[in-house]
């Protein structure tokens, strides 16, 4: 049968090392404002504890056996370890550091995710961020399973404010613009309104989200848009703009990023169209500073 493992005790171990340091019971116990024989007694059950004789008598002093020696080179690994968890903890606590796992839809990924994530590698690099690409309802799927820390959608596709788990957090009104081919006889237009295009073909998808919002904005313009090609992807959508097949509406996010030399891209401040994008997460996290909190500050600045 296998002697029991030594029971390690941090603070008689710092007991030890305060005697190491100043050499005598006395003033050990001067410095830890002990009394001698405290110290005498917790040094003597921690050499149980361990096991092995920890003073030797040395005249009329004490001084410390081999092993006590050996315990103490352990101790400076110790303690300089604790006193990096010490560190690392009250980064924690701060939100400046711990892993942030985040769910967004792809064009939020390239407009507001990644510039948060080269911030925060120069502002708190103890912070880990992990990114997913999720359209709405898989992200608040994740978000309720704890699979991710913060969910960003367009608000039409949320939730409830009124769902009990989340906390729903406004991060930007993004506008949405016209994309026209550059030789649209409209392209220079001043004060261009949607139902200027109203018989114009139509790029946008089959259906999903951009659809809904499209069709939306254009009848609330006055007019139902004909449909005259099917995409998704806003690199397919604004290729088919620039070779003159038709117009499309696209988000500021996205024009910013996408647009090729053949498309021009027009704000509409007469409609003024816009699509609201926020971030949740599970109820609660938002509150006090830790990193979840912290990213989520950071967000709604960069936003």
């Amino acid at each position: 049968m296998a002697p029991p493992a030594p029971e390690w005790d941090l603070r008689k171990l710092r007991i030890l090392r305060a005697l190491h340091q100043h050499g005598t019971v006395t003033a050990t116990a001067e410095a830890l404002l002990m009394a001698p024989s405290a110290v005498s007694q917790q040094l003597s059950n921690f050499a149980r504890q361990l096991g092995v004789p920890l003073l030797e008598a040395h005249g009329r002093r004490v001084r410390l056996t081999d092993a006590a020696h050996l315990v103490l080179h352990h101790a400076d690994e110790v303690f300089a370890q604790l006193e990096r968890a010490d560190a690392d903890l009250a980064a924690l606590v701060r939100g400046d550091a711990g892993q942030v796992r985040i769910g967004a839809f792809s064009t939020a990924v390239a407009a507001l995710v990644v510039p948060l994530v080269t911030r925060l590698r120069e502002e708190a690099p103890g912070l880990e961020l992990r990114v997913r690409e999720a359209e709405a309802g898989e992200a608040y799927d994740l978000l309720a399973a704890g699979e991710v820390d913060l969910a960003l959608s367009l608000a039409a596709h949320a939730p409830t404010v009124r769902d009990p788990r989340f906390t729903r957090v406004p991060l930007l009104a993004d506008p949405l613009d016209v994309a026209l081919p550059s030789a649209h006889p409209l392209a220079g237009a001043p004060d261009l309104r949607l139902a200027d295009l109203a018989a114009d073909p139509w790029i946008y998808g089959a259906d999903g989200p951009w659809s809904d919002i499209t069709r939306a904005a254009c009848e609330a313009a006055g007019f139902r848009p004909e449909q005259a090609h099917t995409a998704t992807g806003w690199p397919a959508i604004l290729a088919l703009v620039g070779a003159e097949l038709g117009v499309a509406l696209v988000p500021r996010m996205v024009s910013a990023e996408y647009t090729p030399g053949s498309v021009v891209v027009r704000p509409l401040e007469a409609d003024r169209p816009r699509r609201h994008v926020i971030a949740a997460v599970r109820r609660g996290a938002e509150q006090g500073g830790g990193p979840v909190a912290r990213v989520l500050a950071a967000l709604r600045a960069g936003a």
